[in-house]
């Protein structure tokens, strides 16, 4: 996908494209985020329940994008970028003003899950598209700066749905997508042309590996989403999570015998590839649990209030939007590999203080290692993202794009998953419950059950963030495709 304007050379129109990749990746990091805080708005307004049906305001978007990101990556080396990612915007805007119109709850679950097939094409189509604009030299750098639009979108999400919500109404938080979705098909248009040809052009679009590789990773989700609250162990989730696991087995069989794959399995013999996607699992798989178990120390624990709590948490994406530009831009000068595992290992120092702190804690010592934290997150996700795009195939750069994004995904709600039970069965939940719902009943037994169920939950995520930057570090030196060796 290149500028009208754009020689073969890379001149400096390439801004345009990061320009509109980032009103599309803004757009849909914003509806992962923007949509919680009105959740209670719209369950009063179906007259429903916040559990059961309004969960799936959330879940139906954030699993039908999981399952599609992997197959619109691939679609995308065959198509090529700009149909789809126009696609993707139609798609998305038209989603979001279904949801905004929406005359009934299930209307709004299915508006939802549309918007969530147009957000699939987006997010796998983005980094794509910056990797064809700009050459190897300043892709970190611009890997960096849409790794800031990630962080600010998420930063930015429960802010701005609370005052949308409080000002119009819920609805809005839904139609404010329509204009920049049409400015940004507006501007593909007028600005960018497809490339004169593309490496998988003629290839043949593999259906049934796509309809595996999309239900198993729907039955994983589901697995991951609804394992605490149906318990690990019960037949439903171990039914769900074996079929998951016959499936991709199945799917694997596939891709090694089809002649055009989805995944065609020999891209993992880059080490770089791997190790990168590896990684990345890993940085999420740690840090996202920062986000989930945070709230619940600052609320329940210090009894803050929810918009002081909120202002504690944006340190980390205020944190990230900062250094992910700059280890980009050093990235492309330097190489990856020592950013990554740097990063990483800031990362683990950030969640180790947090598996320090206590009822009885300062400001400074509360911010200081979530600023750490997101320090970490940024230093490390921009270099590894240029490196797993520039270790790509170009005839697979779509595919390596619907990696990175499904890695992304797989690891925040793994991430869930794994934090929640281990807080869970040491009795963190439990004991929250009953503080929450008597702030005077503060014992001593009570917190020290809450401190040490919180502890354990970052101290492990202090160790897979270690062995993050362990993988990060063993990635070794390779040529990428520009000729400059990575190391």
């Amino acid at each position: 996908m290149r500028i009208t304007s754009l020689s073969e050379n890379k001149t400096p129109d390439k801004w345009v494209v990061l320009a509109i990749a980032s009103v599309g990746v803004f757009m849909v990091t914003l509806d992962s985020s923007i949509v919680n805080i009105s959740l209670p708005k719209i369950s009063s307004y179906f007259k429903a329940p916040l559990s059961g049906e309004v969960e799936w305001i959330v879940i139906s978007y954030l699993i039908v994008i999981a399952s599609l990101l992997l197959t619109m990556g691939r679609l995308s080396d065959i198509m090529g970028r700009k149909p789809l990612w126009m696609c993707g915007l139609a798609i998305f805007s038209l989603g979001s003003a279904s949801c905004g119109a929406a005359p009934s709850l299930l209307f709004l679950v299915i508006s939802r899950a549309l918007q969530g097939v147009g957000g699939a094409m987006v997010m796998s189509v983005s980094p794509a598209m910056i990797t064809d604009a700009f050459s190897f030299r300043e892709r970190g750098k611009a890997m960096g700066l849409i790794g800031a639009v990630v962080a600010v979108g998420t930063c930015a999400g429960p802010t701005l749905g609370g005052i949308i919500t409080q000002t119009l109404s819920w609805r809005w938080i839904f139609y404010i997508n329509v204009p920049f979705g049409i400015i940004g098909i507006l501007a593909t248009l007028r600005l960018v042309t497809a490339p004169t040809s593309l490496g998988a052009a003629r290839s043949r679009f593999d259906h049934a590996g796509a309809a595996l590789l999309s239900t198993g990773v729907i039955l994983l989700m589901l697995t991951v989403t609804f394992g605490q609250e149906a318990g690990w162990l019960s037949i439903k989730v171990l039914g769900a999570l074996a079929a998951s696991g016959v499936i991709f087995t199945l799917f694997l069989i596939l891709e090694a015998r089809v002649a055009h794959p989805i995944v065609d399995l020999s891209i993992f013999r880059n080490r770089i590839f791997s190790s990168g996607l590896i990684s990345s699992f890993l940085c999420y798989l740690s840090l996202f649990a920062v986000m989930f178990l945070m709230p619940f120390y600052l609320e329940v624990l210090l009894l803050l209030p929810p918009d002081r709590a909120g202002l504690f948490l944006t340190a980390v994406p205020i944190a990230v939007s900062f250094a992910a530009p700059i280890s980009g831009w050093l990235s492309d000068r330097f190489g990856s590999r020592m950013l990554c595992s740097l990063g990483m290992a800031a990362g683990a120092a950030g969640l180790f203080l947090l598996g320090r702190l206590s009822q009885h804690r300062s400001t400074f010592a509360i911010i200081a290692p979530l600023v750490l934290a997101g320090l970490g997150q940024g230093m490390f996700l921009a270099p590894n993202s240029n490196a797993i795009m520039s270790s790509a195939p170009e005839n697979r750069i779509g595919v390596a794009s619907g990696f990175m994004a499904t890695v992304r995904v797989l690891g925040q709600g793994f991430s869930v998953a794994i934090s929640g039970a281990i807080f869970t069965s040491l009795g963190g939940a439990r004991t929250a419950d009953r503080l929450a719902q008597n702030p005077l009943l503060h014992a001593p037994l009570l917190q020290s059950t809450f401190i040490h169920a919180f502890h354990t939950a970052m101290l492990t995520g202090t160790v897979i963030a270690s062995l993050g930057a362990l993988a990060s570090f063993s990635r070794g030196h390779s040529l990428p495709r520009s000729g400059t060796l990575e190391v």
